[in-house]
């Protein structure tokens, strides 16, 4: 009897608890280092996230092993919900080529998806090739000789599968982030880079990199001048981006309810909109915004992903 009375009593202070939180600052796990276009989104997501939260949101960058650390962490977190990651393709789907200490399909809570992101494939600004087909065409002619930054689990399928769709091969050069890479492009040490929008329009605009192409079945309506990459010159080269936020698996109802609604607001702020389309980001359906839709999206991108994965052997290195 003093058992279940016990156990009652907890769970009623577990549920009051969920229903006032949160009453400290929440802190939102960027699983990559400052600079790129993870970090950037999570900061804006996290500053507008504040106001209807009624507490700060802190981002904190814990990079390495393509975010599959950041995760171990967010996946040890208590499930009271102070402790969530900004997720994208890379850390929920891709970190499946490392050693992992978790599960991407069980021990983690969906939040709600955040943005669809454009993948564009960036060359140093003094390169040769103007578009795919211009690129294509320099690779035959130099075979091997093309360095391709590999700053994530993605970036390498795209250099796969764009060796196996061209007949050609580039070097591969491994990096720890998006900022990082960018610095060795910007200094001329790399050729190629396939990267999110977000990271890439900065320095495009400037004039310090060139866009090849969008690696997208359609062109984007917030980079529409950007061609596709079946118009640019190789057919069927693809790639998807996307952040979404999670937390650890058991998080009670409530507390997704209030995270999931506070990130919605955020997403529906004009400013925050023009911030995030102005870096080439789509805010995702108001269906996928809900914690069901990026469930479900999550899915799909785990059924789709993994077989290309493992059919092209991909292994962290």
């Amino acid at each position: 009897m003093k058992r279940l009375l016990a156990a009652m009593l907890f769970a009623l202070a577990g549920a009051a608890s969920a229903q006032q939180f949160p009453t400290r600052p929440v802190t939102l796990i960027s699983p990559f280092p400052p600079g790129g276009s993870t970090d950037t989104t999570a900061r804006i997501i996290a500053e507008a996230m504040g106001a209807p939260l009624g507490q700060s949101v802190v981002v904190e960058n814990v990079g390495g092993a393509n975010g599959s650390i950041a995760l171990a962490r967010v996946a040890r977190s208590a499930p009271d919900g102070y402790t969530i990651d900004i997720g994208q393709w890379d850390t929920h789907v891709g970190a499946i080529i490392y050693p992992i200490s978790f599960d991407l399909q069980k021990d983690f809570t969906p939040i709600g998806l955040m943005t669809i992101n454009p993948q564009l494939m960036i060359a140093r600004k003094d390169f040769p090739a103007n578009d795919l087909a211009g690129l294509v065409a320099y690779m035959k002619a130099n075979p091997g000789k093309v360095t391709f930054v590999e700053q994530t689990a993605a970036a390498k399928l795209s250099a796969i599968q764009m060796q196996q769709a061209t007949g050609t091969q580039v070097l591969l050069v491994p990096y720890r982030g998006a900022g990082p890479a960018m610095q060795a492009m910007l200094g001329g040490q790399v050729d190629l880079m396939v990267l999110q929008a977000a990271a890439a329009l900065p320095q495009a605009r400037s004039g310090n990199v060139k866009v090849l192409a969008n690696l997208s079945p359609r062109r984007s309506p917030v980079v529409p001048s950007i061609p596709t990459s079946d118009e640019s010159g190789i057919k069927g080269l693809y790639a998807v981006g996307w952040f979404g936020l999670f937390g650890p698996r058991g998080m009670p109802k409530e507390v997704v309810a209030r995270l999931n609604g506070a990130m919605m607001t955020a997403l529906a702020e004009e400013k925050v909109k023009t911030r995030l389309a102005d870096l080439g980001l789509e805010v995702a359906s108001r269906e996928q915004q809900t914690s069901a839709g990026l469930d479900a999206f999550h899915k799909a991108e785990i059924e789709k992903w993994w077989p290309v994965i493992k059919a092209a052997n991909i292994k962290a290195e």
